[in-house]
Formats: structure tokens, sequence, C-alpha cells
């Protein structure tokens, strides 16, 4: 196979050349972006004789293959030609549409494909072949047997699905990025309204248009045009009735591409009725979704589930479904365009309810297994598969949430999910579905009782004193009341670590203690009743009691050693750190902060980093680095508006803080320490992680660990009064 080179440059002194033959279209506006795009299709074309750009209707395959073909034609002697296919119904008129295209002059009543064979068997040139989609298997025997007997042919292929040809290469058409976007819809829009451009007045209108319309190119041209009447925002605020708002009005373009119903219709039309059920009933996914809750949701006596993953291979294939590797498998994704027709059409099936309870049930049950693999070593994997599923979830809890009948179905997934708003920073989330579902009216006093106490739990954690008594003591007085032990001792619990934020320390033990002796009467172990055992550490440790703290924490980290349990294992680890820093052994507090802020992070756990970052200040004050300590108290600054009130606006809590605060402003002086205050606030949590563990490793030597002569005890030796700064840094 000869290589794919460009042809020589002639001499100065020869002739211009005269300009490869070929028939594509003239371009009748500007090419945007797609910069990435057309590289990768050059390097490919290099490489391989076949090339298929494959993509949803309307994503813009055409134009990228012949935009690409027009730059690369020069490249072939012969020629860039195009094989439009989309008006060719009839396969066996397939191989007259590649000799028409061609300009092939043949009246000698020779097969039409010995033609073809005859005209490319010495010539080197790229063909085009778009709109292949209902021609398949046909267009594919005749590109393979093109190929096979002329070898100065290439071919450049544009269709829903790749052609399955040996040796093809597949380039998946993705939508435009987010610049592109916005570049190709104000490029278009200027056509409509002059002089329009993306001003600081329109540019979060036109970004969210652009994010609102996935990137795909037709729709964004479809948008622009309607800006003869409406402005940026209306066609934003009408994107609902998104079909019928974007209807084209151009003429002289290919009657798909009249509006984005006739485009993506276009793919709907093609597929099998199997293969349309199945597009409809998988338009109640949001975001992501895995094979198992395909199957689940989606089969049914007209779709067995032995037959959907072969259905659901060939939505791939046709680029409607969009296979993803993730990290927490293969998944699937329709983009929001297709999903809203497909939603059209279930609609119209009047089994759209079946399928939204289907779907709410399939996440109820995940959410159920989720919380319970939570205590154990997958806590990471259940961590982002939650994450992953977030979408999903929300769909899930607003189906829930829809009516009273099925409240308690809503109130009981927004009270299982509290691994995840606590565990993984989604407080404020988690707070708002569980106020929307504490608004209804159950009936079911089990899962309304897990609610209070976990919308208690959250408040707490954010500061909310009055939220936070209120849920609680309704949860309490029901739960003793119903007689259900369980949530009895749950809000005990939070109630004590409500005592605990609000520097009522022997109270939080007394609670604490109480509800610890409650688990074990039940049998209930698991990740919270763990962290009421640290949280027991800390209200014990705050009154002086180190031993006793540190013996609780170890009890803890026997108990997650034996579990895989590792996200309260981070937060004994933090006690511990206060503990041995309170003890003067700086290195070994700084070993215990770096390995809990490493574990919060990995779990998005923005309080547990947060106060790791507040004692590492302290921490690092104590090694002599006074400038240091001012940038994480910076730092940590920035992250608290994000967790609630500022180390819960709780004096002990704040203690380090104001201590750290106090001495590293008589170091380095006022100016500077706000200097250094103000760099740490510009360190978003990933760069503060980095610098921590990146401080560590490039340490040449042993620091000197000072001690800050200060007892951590009942009282405080320095608050934020005292010290005159911010609890926030």
């Amino acid at each position: 196979m000869r290589r794919f080179t460009r042809p020589e440059r002639p001499s100065r002194s020869a002739p211009a050349p005269v300009r490869a033959p070929g028939n594509l279209p003239a371009e009748l506006n500007r090419f945007v972006g797609r910069d990435d795009e057309l590289a990768v299709l050059a390097q490919r074309l290099d490489a391989a004789r076949l090339v298929t750009l494959t993509g949803l209707g309307g994503i813009g395959k055409t134009r990228l293959a012949t935009h690409g073909a027009t730059i690369l034609q020069d490249r072939f002697c012969d020629g860039a030609w195009l094989v439009e296919l989309s008006a060719v119904r009839d396969p066996g008129v397939l191989e007259h549409a590649f000799v028409e295209a061609l300009a092939i002059a043949d009246h000698s009543g020779r097969p039409p494909r010995t033609a073809l064979l005859d005209h490319l068997a010495d010539r080197e040139l790229l063909l085009v072949v778009d709109g292949y989609e209902h021609l398949v298997d046909g267009c594919a025997e005749l590109v393979a047997a093109l190929l096979r007997r002329t070898p100065g042919l290439r071919v450049l292929a544009a269709g829903r699905r790749p052609l399955g040809v040996a040796g093809e290469e597949n380039l998946p058409v993705r939508p435009m990025s987010r610049a592109d976007a916005v570049g190709l819809f104000a490029d278009r829009a200027a056509c409509v309204v002059s002089g329009f451009s993306v001003r600081q007045s329109n540019e979060a209108a036109v970004t969210e248009l652009c994010r609102r319309l996935d990137g795909i190119p037709l729709a964004l041209e479809l948008a622009a045009g309607r800006l003869g009447v409406l402005s940026v925002e209306q066609v934003l605020h009408r994107l609902d009735d998104r079909f019928r708002l974007l209807t084209g009005t151009t003429r002289g373009g290919p009657p798909r591409h009249q509006a984005l119903r006739t485009a993506i219709g276009w793919s709907h039309e093609l597929c099998t009725a199997e293969e349309r059920l199945l597009w409809a009933r998988l338009s109640v996914f949001a975001g992501q979704f895995d094979l198992e809750a395909a199957e689940y949701i989606c089969s049914g006596p007209e779709l067995p589930t032995e037959e959907l993953l072969d259905v659901l291979g060939e939505l791939v294939a046709q680029s409607v479904l969009v296979r993803e590797e993730t990290g927490t498998g293969v998944r699937y994704r329709m983009l929001d365009t297709v999903r809203a027709y497909g939603a059209d059409w279930l609609e119209a099936t009047a089994d759209a309810d079946r399928m939204r309870r289907r779907h709410r049930d399939w996440y109820l049950g995940l959410a159920t297994w989720c919380e319970l693999d939570w205590f154990s070593p997958r806590q990471a994997v259940i961590a982002a598969r939650i994450e992953a599923e977030l979408p999903n979830l929300r769909v899930a809890l607003e189906q829930s949430l829809e009516s009273e009948l099925d409240a308690h179905l809503g109130q009981y997934l927004a009270g299982t999910l509290w691994f995840y708003w606590v565990g993984c920073g989604r407080l404020s989330e988690g707070r708002h579905w569980l106020e929307r579902a504490l608004e209804l009216h159950s009936g079911h006093d089990e899962a309304r009782l897990k609610a209070l106490w976990v919308l208690g739990y959250v408040a707490v954690l954010q500061g909310d004193t009055v939220g936070a008594l209120g849920a609680l003591q309704e949860c309490r007085e029901d739960a003793e009341r119903t007689g259900n032990a369980t949530a009895a001792a749950y809000a005990l619990h939070r109630t004590g670590c409500l005592a605990l934020v609000c520097d009522d320390m022997p109270r939080a033990e007394t609670l604490l203690r109480d509800a610890l002796g409650r688990y074990r009467e039940i049998g209930e172990l698991n990740s919270n009743v763990l962290m009421g055992q640290v949280e027991l550490a800390m209200a014990v440790a705050f009154q002086g009691e180190l031993d006793g703290a540190v013996q609780l924490c170890e009890e803890v980290q026997q108990v997650c050693d034996d579990h895989g349990e590792r996200w309260t294992l981070a937060y004994a680890q933090f006690v511990l750190a206060y503990a041995a820093w309170t003890r003067g052994e700086g290195r070994r507090a700084r070993a215990l902060l770096e390995e809990c802020l490493t574990i919060d992070h990995t779990f998005h756990d923005l309080l547990g980093s947060v106060l790791a970052i507040e004692l590492l200040a302290l921490v690092t004050l104590g090694e002599g680095d006074a400038e240091e300590a001012a940038v994480l108290q910076g730092a940590a600054g920035r992250i608290w508006p994000s967790v609630g009130l500022p180390l819960f606006g709780s004096r002990y809590y704040n203690q380090p803080h104001a201590l750290c605060e106090e001495r590293a402003r008589a170091q380095l002086g006022a100016e500077r320490y706000e200097d250094c205050l103000t760099a740490g606030g510009r360190l978003d949590l990933d760069a503060t992680v980095a610098r921590v563990v990146g401080r560590t490793r490039g340490v040449p030597g042993p620091r000197r660990s000072v001690r800050v002569t200060a007892s951590f005890t009942n009282e405080p030796a320095a608050s934020p009064s005292a010290s005159g700064g911010e609890t926030a840094g």
C-alpha cells in the first residue's frame, strides 16, 4: 500500500499547478472550530485507507468530512469526490450513484461496478461517502470491493454507524467544545443580526444556550436563525419546546437539515421497532446509565431482557447512544436533544408513567444497596458510583416527591443517601431534598424519622443550630412515641453532636455515651456508629482527657481496619492528630493529618478536608514556617463558605485557628500575614492538597517541632474575640 503523501512542490520556475479535480461543494459559510478533530482526521487518513466519521444526525459529520476533504484534496492527484447517498432509497441503484458522483462517462452497457473499478484502477483520490445509513450493507460491500481493487483510493465515510469493513478506522464526532459552540453560534448569529457579537451583557445567556443545546452544530445554527425575531434570552427560555422552536427556514439545504426534529427523526426513522421502543424508554434516564439499569427498567414482553443488549448495541452503533468508559465501568448516555425526542415518543406510547416508576424503583434499590455497602472496603467505589448516578437519583427524588402518595419513597431515598450528602461534600443539596421530602405528609413513620435525623445531622454540620435542634427534637419525640429504637438512637446521637459544636462538652459526652449504648443494645454497627465514638473522643479531648480520646479513636481505627472503612477513619485520625499536637508530637500530627486530608479529598468531604487544613496550619507554624501557616489558613477560609458556618462558630474548634493566627501575625506582622492569607485564598482544594503533600516530599531534613503552650480544655486559651481574628481566617 502506497503511503499517503503530499505531492511534491513544483519548482519556482514551473507554471502554477492546476487544482486537483473533484466535486466537493463550495462552503456557503465559514467553518468554525473543530481544529483538533481536523488534525486527527488528517492523521487517520495518513494511516488508514478507510476512515469513518460517526455520530448523531446534526452533529456535524457531513460538514467536518467535506471541510476536511477540501483541506486535504490537494494531497491527491485526482482530487476529492463526494458521493451523497441520503436521497438514494433503492439499493439497486447504489453503484449507479457512485458512477454519477464520480462523473464517469460510460455508455457501454458494462455493469456500473466494472466501470467504477476501471475508472479508479490507476487513480489516487479521496472518496467522501455520506448518508449511507439506510444502505449500510450494500455500501459496505461496495466500498470494500473498491478498496481491494484500487490501491490509490482512500475513503472518508460519514454516517450514524461504522461500515464494518476490515481496516476501517472509526472516528466518533462528538458535540462541539464549549468555546467552539459559542464561536459557531456567534458566527451564525452575526449573519442574522448585523453586528451581533458575544459581549458581557449576553455572554452568560449564549454560554448557557450552547450548553443546553449540547454543542450540536445543527441545533446551534437553527437557534441562531431565530435571532431575527427573538433575543438570545428568549430563545433560551423557549428551549423546553426545542423541536417546535428550532425549525429551520433556510432554503437549499438537505431536507433532513430543515429542522432539529427532522435531523433527529432521520435517525429514528431508520431504527427498527425494537430500537425505537428502547430509544423511547431510555429517555427516562438522566446523564449516564449502565446496562443493568437499562435491562431492569426497559425490558418487557415486547423487549425481552435477553435481547435488550443487542438492541442497545445497535443504538450505540447508530450513534443514538454514546458509549463511555468511566471509573465505574462502561456506561451509556444520550444527548439531551436525543433524549427529548425519545421522551416525546414515550409519551405517545402511554407507557411513560410505568417507565418512570421503574426508573425510580431501580434507583431506590441502588441507594439502599450503596448505603449498606458504604461500611466496607468498597467505600470509594460507592462514592464514585453515587457521583455517577446523581442525575438519575435526582430524577428519582423528583418522581417520588410529585405527590403525597409516594412521599414516603422520597423521604426514604433522601434519608438513605445520608452517606453521600455528608461523606462526599453534598450538604447543601442533601438539605434541599430532605426539606422538600419532609414538607409532604407521607403517613410512613419510619421513612419520615430517618429523613428527620439525617436533616438534623446535615444542619449540625452546616452550623444551623436552630434547624438541627428542631429536626432532632421532633425525630426523638416521635421515635419514642412510636417505639422506633433505631431512630431514637440516631436522634440522640446527633443531638450529642449538636452539643459538641455548641461547646457544651459535658452534655455532648453524656448524650453520645447514651447513644452508643443504645446502638449496642440494638446491634447497630456502621460508619455512623463509629463516627459517634469519634465525636465522643473529641468531646473528651476538649475536656483535657487526651488518653481517653486516644483510646476511643484507636478502637475506631481497629474496627475500621477490620471492615475496610476509610471515611470515619479519617476523622479518627484527625482527633489523634489533635492529641499528638497537643502533646508536642508535631511530626506524628503532620503524618496523621496528611493521611486524613488525602482520604477526605478522595471522598470530596469538604468538612473533613477543611478541619485537617486548619490543624495543619498550626502544625506548620510549630515547624517554624509562619508564612505557610498563614497560606493554609487562607486556603481553609476559601473552603468554609462551601461547608457552612466556619468552625461551627465553636470556640473549641476555633482555638487552633485563633492561636495560629495570633502567633503568625506576631511573627510576620499584620501586612505580611494578610498577604499570605490572600495568597492562600487563591488556592482551590486540589492545589492545597498538592501543596501539603508536596511540602513533605520536598523537606530536605527533619523539621524542628515547636510546642505551642496551650492546653485544649474547657477553658480555651484563645477565642475569636480575644485574638481579634475571624473564624474563617
